[in-house]
């Protein structure tokens, strides 16, 4: 995300002094691109890699930041560059020349910087995982202590919550539903992507950006690899709806009388002529966040010969997040234009990374040839919605195309997208066998059917049978990480099962591994009878009581509905559920240990703990919880003898 370096938030006279910068810098732009000065004739691409970095429990780990800092300050690799939770990390792949070998040279560089964080990492008890969301991350994770100690993301973390003037707001539906309020910026740690961007010339850059937005939902359906949240079964791809939601700065009063966008966003048209009319309009629309008093002049950089760094609007788009996104750049003293893709996710192994990036170049080079402007004759609209059907349903969506006609993902993607890729990767001068190595693997994963997404969620079903969510999520991602060092890709991987989870006491050591999420509260004005029928309903022993804000009141216990049961003066009196509870219930945290929760347990001679973060009710861990655990111990242990007998 963003810079190396930024300044705060400007104010008065430097926010006005900024502002200036920025529009000299956009003027200076349209300069450049009426003159010809912007690079043509050169096709390069690029990738930025982001990774989570795991413990050895197959938990994130805050350790990251120091193993991108012994990297970058002890063995001088820059490649590796800090990102905003300190579990994150990414890396920078040098650009090359669109030609043959080009995707051979960035599996050959990505593999030997993965591979270096790996080896690396072992000193530092982390390792490198490749996931759009990875399974086993928590929401505990994002709080402000893993907040990388680099001043911009402290800033903007401040920023954009004064911005925003409330929590954030993350809600999604797929097979299961989430509904949470977070109060940091954090929650955008959840995604790593693998972006990659393509050089254009300014002459055709409509053309191929309008391209990039035509292309993007098939593209898309056939990548994604991220579709469990909090053990939750979301979209094919929800990086796509947190990232909006996360760093939305809008605020609901103002969204209540008129029309706003999201900072992060697909879009609202075609461009018509140039890249600057997306400059101009982010400009219009977001206000600064950041501000740089060191900005040149790049008129007198032009005057003097020299490609302006244009210091200003590089700041402020990266504050913009469009998923195809437009930059601007120098590469050996001549400036260019590029377009960044935004979209693909991590994962779930470096080969299907390069094949997605494969089918996206590839189209990218052909579309313009084979298909034209898509302006005038498709409507944007479709587009747009095209991308989000896609994020949410992947392969099984139906998608708007050119022909008026509505197409299964995967279909659209045999006929033409993929053909289409190996048409732009040909005319590239690629060989075969590299055309064949990447696009076949695209290929065969939309004929089985099988993306990163599918896998981890037929994965999952399968765990999720036998084992807690919490649990089921950490044996999932050991089980990816397991296949991704085969170098296999994804479409040949059998899906998880219970006898590869291997016995880790550590993931029984707190309470957050253990306790349930899915509770059943009410507040203490409610009816009493109402609370015996939901433990009757749900078969439970315990109902939770808390208050409009989650914040918890009380629990009540199964015993104290037997002494209102057993006195009829009480049961007839209607009496409410604060009537009867018991206030002020002994809490464990998540971060309670299990040993600390039992000890609890028998102390108070209760049956259940309500868990508590930072005063609001996240959970309840029961003496049934533990007995469930002790069963999968046992059951683990028994196929552990087993494997060893056989």
């Amino acid at each position: 995300m963003g810079q190396e370096r930024i300044e705060s938030a400007p104010e008065g006279a430097r926010h006005r002094a900024f502002m200036a910068a920025l529009l000299r810098d956009l003027e200076a732009l349209d300069r450049m691109i009426e003159t010809g000065q912007i690079e043509s004739g050169v096709r390069r691409i690029g990738a930025e890699q982001e990774v989570v970095l795991v413990d050895g429990d197959w938990r994130p780990s805050a350790r990251g930041f120091d193993l991108v800092t012994h990297l970058r300050e002890v063995l001088g690799e820059r490649r590796f560059v800090y990102e905003l939770a300190r579990f994150n990390a990414e890396i920078n792949i040098a650009p090359v020349a669109v030609g043959p070998g080009m995707l051979e040279r960035f599996e050959s560089e990505l593999t030997g910087a993965l591979s270096l964080l790996a080896n690396v990492g072992c000193a530092f008890g982390c390792r490198p995982v490749l996931a759009g969301i990875v399974p086993s991350i928590e929401l505990r994770d994002l709080g402000l202590p893993n907040i990388s100690p680099i001043g911009r993301y402290c800033e903007m973390e401040q920023l954009m919550r004064r911005m925003r003037g409330r929590d954030v707001e993350l809600s999604l539906k797929g097979a299961d539903e989430l509904t949470l309020h977070f109060p940091s910026l954090m929650l955008e740690a959840f995604n790593t992507s693998f972006q990659v961007h393509l050089q254009v010339s300014a002459e055709e850059f409509a053309t191929v950006y309008n391209l990039s937005q035509l292309l993007a939902a098939p593209i898309l359906a056939a990548c994604a690899n991220s579709p469990l949240l909090l053990g939750k079964r979301l979209w094919r791809e929800t990086r796509i709806a947190i990232f909006q939601q996360a760093i939305d700065t809008r605020r609901v009063s103002a969204g209540a009388h008129r029309e706003t966008v999201g900072r992060v966003r697909f879009g609202e048209g075609w461009v018509r002529r140039s890249a600057s009319e997306i400059f101009r309009t982010d400009i219009a629309r977001f206000r600064l966040l950041f501000g740089d008093a060191q900005a040149e002049d790049p008129a007198e950089a032009i005057g003097a010969g020299r490609a302006p760094a244009l210091q200003a609007l590089a700041l402020h788009n990266g504050t913009v997040y469009r998923w195809n996104r437009a930059c601007y750049g120098v590469t050996e003293g001549r400036p260019h234009l590029r377009i960044e893709n935004r979209y693909l996710p991590s994962g779930p192994t470096i080969i299907d990374e390069l094949a997605n990036a494969a089918l996206w170049i590839g189209a990218m080079l052909a579309a313009p040839r084979v298909i034209g402007d898509p302006a005038g004759r498709f409507a944007f609209d479709d587009a747009a919605n095209n991308f989000l059907r896609a994020a949410r349903q992947g392969l099984d969506t139906n998608l708007a195309w050119l022909d008026g006609g509505s197409h299964r993902a995967g279909d659209l993607l045999r006929r033409e997208i993929i053909p289409l890729a190996r048409e732009g990767l040909r005319g590239a001068g690629l060989g075969e066998g590299e055309i064949a190595r990447y696009l076949g693997v695209v290929e065969a994963r939309v004929q089985t059917g099988q993306t990163g997404a599918c896998w981890q969620v037929g994965s999952f079903n399968g765990l999720v049978k036998h084992l807690r969510r919490g649990r089921a999520v950490v044996c999932l991602t050991a089980a990816m990480a397991a296949r991704a060092e085969t170098g296999e890709p994804v479409h040949t991987w059998g899906l998880a099962e219970i006898g590869e989870c291997a016995a880790q006491p550590a993931a029984y050591w707190r309470v957050g591994q253990i306790m349930s999420t899915n509770l059943y509260t009410v507040h203490e004005g409610e009816l009493v009878d109402l609370v015996l029928r939901i433990m009757d309903w749900q078969q439970i022993r315990h109902v939770l009581v808390e208050d409009d804000d989650h914040h918890l009141v009380g629990i009540i216990f199964w015993r104290q509905v037997l002494a209102y049961l057993g006195d009829p003066a009480r049961r007839d009196a209607h009496l409410a559920a604060g009537e009867i509870m018991l206030r002020d219930p002994v809490t464990a945290t998540p971060e309670t240990t299990a040993c600390e929760a039992i000890a609890l347990l028998r102390e108070h001679e209760v049956s259940a703990l309500p868990v508590v973060d930072e005063g609001r009710l996240v959970g309840i861990v029961t003496e049934q919880d533990f007995a469930r655990i002790a069963g999968e111990m046992l059951e683990e242990r028994r196929r552990e003898r087993n494997d060893q007998q056989a």
